[in-house]
């Protein structure tokens, strides 16, 4: 069951959930604190009898919310009328420490039949340590409040987003993609180490890789895919692969349709920025029945080859032969799931800068833009 009323960050007047609870006052929800055991403070009084939650669960856990159940014996069980929840961002052991640490959570809730959802994007982040306890209390005439001790910490983690999350993403990614314009090759740009060891201990092949934590906090591909990075974009107007790169002076290149063709599918992984005007829009390329393919199959959007605003495969009208589009107004970044042959392109080295500036190697996404985020934490 859905919790009735719900107050987050409840030392905060800023709250968006102020005035929820209309039977709380705000000097009684600042004293809503834990210190480990009991709380101390002349205007919330002590009771043994009632009851402290125990064996607390937690279940059906999202990207932005989760469902809280406890076991709570019989003696005064119907005095209890609020719950309160303690919730904190796990600490980081190798956090900065000088950064401002996160303003803990305090949830104040009517007591509802449990299971009770807790929800909300403001502060609950995807894949994210939390700890969690619970303290029962009862309203008391005078409007203070009668408390049990607090109940043993409880750890979890949010879950990624989940496809309605990525759809959602997707459709901001839309609005911005701008025109189609044509392309012929895929790119890879690294240093020429790279490729040496490609051709010296991989057998001519370059290799997927775990992809890194850039783009969407809440991204499933994250940490988790295995694949290789291509580029597509060319410059307006040369209609070619920029000369410049953020990776590296030697570049990789291959036909469109070694990479992308009819038996290939498609997918969305994310949609982000890193603090500047460019937006970046990551797609998965997987063979059909790959180990990729069905990685993505269960995780992310899929997308029709022929018909979408990114990245298109089509049969041209003459010879039928495959001619590939990409979109303009975004930078495509291309996960191609599987092992690539040296042989199958070209490896030179290019004319112009490495840029490393503009490298999204771990890049950490602007949780401020209202262009790429969506209501969920970041």
């Amino acid at each position: 069951m859905e919790v009735p009323g719900l107050a987050h960050n409840i030392t905060s007047p800023l709250s968006p959930c102020e005035g929820m609870i209309k039977d709380l006052s705000l000097d009684a929800i600042q004293l809503c604190e834990r210190d480990g055991s009991k709380s101390q403070d002349g205007s919330i009084s002590e009771m043994e009898e009632l009851p402290i939650p125990q064996n607390i669960k937690i279940s059906n856990i999202t990207c932005d919310s989760f469902k809280i159940c406890w076991d709570m014996e019989a003696r005064s069980k119907e005095r209890i009328t609020h719950y309160f929840i303690d919730l904190n961002k796990k600490e980081n052991k190798n956090s900065n420490k000088f950064k401002h640490k996160d303003v803990p959570t305090k949830l104040v809730a009517k007591a509802v039949p449990l299971p009770m959802t807790v929800r909300g994007h403001w502060f609950l982040s995807p894949r994210t340590e939390y700890t969690v306890a619970v303290q029962t209390a009862s309203k008391q005439s005078d409007g203070d409040y009668a408390v049990s001790e607090w109940s043993e910490i409880i750890d979890f983690c949010t879950a990624d987003y989940s496809t309605v999350h990525l759809n959602q993403l997707l459709e901001k990614a839309e609005v911005i993609a701008g025109r189609m314009l044509p392309f012929s090759v895929f790119y890879r740009n690294q240093n020429k180490e790279y490729f040496d060891h490609a051709r010296e201990a991989q057998g001519n092949r370059m290799l997927p890789s775990v992809k890194d934590n850039s783009g969407s906090h809440g991204s499933p591909i994250s940490g988790k895919l295995e694949g290789i990075f291509f580029s597509c974009n060319t410059e307006f107007n040369t209609g070619k692969p920029p000369q410049d790169s953020p990776y590296g002076r030697h570049r990789f290149e291959v036909r469109a349709d070694v990479l992308f063709s009819p038996d290939t599918n498609l997918y969305f992984g994310d949609f982000y920025c890193m603090y500047t005007a460019y937006h970046y829009v990551i797609l998965v390329l997987a063979p059909k029945g790959s180990r990729g393919d069905e990685f993505c199959k269960q995780r992310l959007p899929a997308l029709d080859i022929g018909s979408n605003r990114f990245l298109t495969c089509t049969q041209g009208e003459g010879d039928g032969s495959l001619v590939f589009h990409h979109a303009q107004d975004v930078i495509l970044e291309i996960i191609y799931t599987e092992p690539v042959d040296l042989a199958l392109g070209t490896v030179a080295e290019i004319s112009g800068h490495q840029l490393m500036s503009l490298s999204t190697v771990n890049a950490k996404k602007d949780p401020s833009c209202k262009t790429c985020n969506i209501s969920v934490g970041r």
